[in-house]
């Protein structure tokens, strides 16, 4: 049922009926080894079952408070492969102490993966602390058989120009994505499969 859940949510139907190459889609669910990194990166991640009010009226700080009240439900809106390790995760260096939002680990792709929360729009400055998180994971805390870490933004908006040329060339994986703290009503609907039909054919 958790799995018919998360197909659902992520719009496999819509995503699989557009592909023009259904069946290497279809494959690829089938066998994880052909995944890449971004085909386990949902966008945008659906966080109804929050029950959070309109933007404005919450913080940061209260969008993870409600996440990890709802870790169950997150999880699932993730997908498959993610383990919940850390809220908060502290990282130190030349005095200076920063505090990543959540950390978990995917154990289907062997990392780390590092979620910087963002009520507002996305911006560069985004980018370069998720780096800076990424480097210092990879320097600190990787395992001997891990891979990179990889980080994701996730924030209520995003150009995707500016994300395009925020994130292009680091040598880091960083993820933008955004979040719904409601259903897509139609007209959202058909611009994310507008968006899913143009990643498809990239």
């Amino acid at each position: 049922m958790a799995q018919l859940k998360r197909h659902i949510n992520s719009m496999l139907y819509e995503r699989v009926g557009l592909s023009k190459n259904k069946s290497s889609m279809i494959a690829k669910l089938k066998d994880e080894n052909l995944m890449q990194v971004d085909d386990y990166i949902k966008n945008p991640l659906i966080l109804e079952f929050l029950e959070l009010p309109e933007k404005h009226e919450y913080s940061e700080s209260e969008l993870e408070q409600a996440i990890i009240d709802h870790l169950q439900n997150f999880l699932i809106e993730l997908g498959r492969g993610f383990c919940f390790e850390a809220r908060q995760k502290r990282i130190s260096f030349n005095n200076k102490h920063y505090k990543i939002d959540l950390v978990f680990y995917h154990r289907i792709l062997r990392c780390n993966v590092l979620i910087d929360l963002k009520i507002g729009e996305f911006g560069h400055v985004d980018a370069g602390q998720m780096n800076m998180y990424l480097n210092y994971f990879k320097e600190n805390e990787m395992s001997e058989f891990d891979n990179p870490p990889i980080g994701i933004v996730l924030c209520s908006n995003k150009d995707d120009a500016l994300v395009h040329y925020a994130t292009g060339g680091l040598s880091q994986e960083i993820f933008v994505s955004r979040y719904l703290i409601q259903l897509p009503d139609e007209k959202q609907l058909k611009q994310i499969i507008l968006d899913e039909m143009n990643n498809l054919q990239e």
